[in-house]
């Protein structure tokens, strides 16, 4: 079922954010020559995906006085790159149905954070030791901050995409190590 409704909300977004006719999708070395977004205040994790570089940076949402606004915690907006790195708000088709959020208040400084079109999988906005927010969730069964999100697309068509995973990408608390864990969605 996640498999059917993660693919359809992917080929909404695909129609707004098609790949060149002919263009290849991305080999798995490949993705490590996306663009790391950099000169992004408050930067939480990004996300990247077969097609083209553009991504999607998902950060603090600051008010003037530097408090994080609490009914809305985190902003997402487009980075396009094959425009000169262009900043763009998301549609309301990505965000209702591919790229959104859902953001659940836990606590002072607390919030359960699921994606709209993978809400299996909890993230939680949190203060670190140093008193700064970050995302955390599991990432192979170890506590991490989330650094980026990559989906992987295995063929089909821009209107249906054949989703073959979808990495996560982050930091162990406890050692420092990198780690990433694929999640199977088909």
């Amino acid at each position: 079922m996640k498999t059917i409704i993660l693919t359809g909300l992917l080929s909404i977004t695909h129609i707004c954010e098609q790949p060149l006719p002919g263009r290849p999708i991305l080999g798995p070395q490949m993705q490590d020559s996306l663009p790391v977004p950099h000169d992004i205040p408050n930067l939480l994790f990004y996300l990247q995906r077969d097609g083209n570089a553009n991504t999607i940076c998902y950060t603090l949402n600051l008010g003037k006085s530097g408090e994080l606004n609490i009914n809305n915690p985190i902003k997402m907006f487009w980075v396009m790159y094959a425009e000169k790195g262009a900043h763009k708000e998301l549609n309301f088709l990505q965000k209702r149905y591919a790229y959104g959020i859902n953001v659940y208040p836990q606590g002072k400084d607390s919030y359960e954070i699921k994606t709209v079109s993978y809400p299996s999988r909890s993230l939680f906005l949190r203060k670190n030791i140093d008193n700064q927010f970050q995302v955390f969730t599991n990432i192979n069964n170890q506590h991490c901050t989330l650094k980026r999100v990559f989906i992987r697309i295995d063929g089909g068509t821009p209107l249906s995409p054949h989703i073959k995973h979808i990495e996560l990408h982050g930091i162990e608390l406890t050692s420092s190590k990198t780690a990433v864990e694929i999640v199977k969605v088909s």
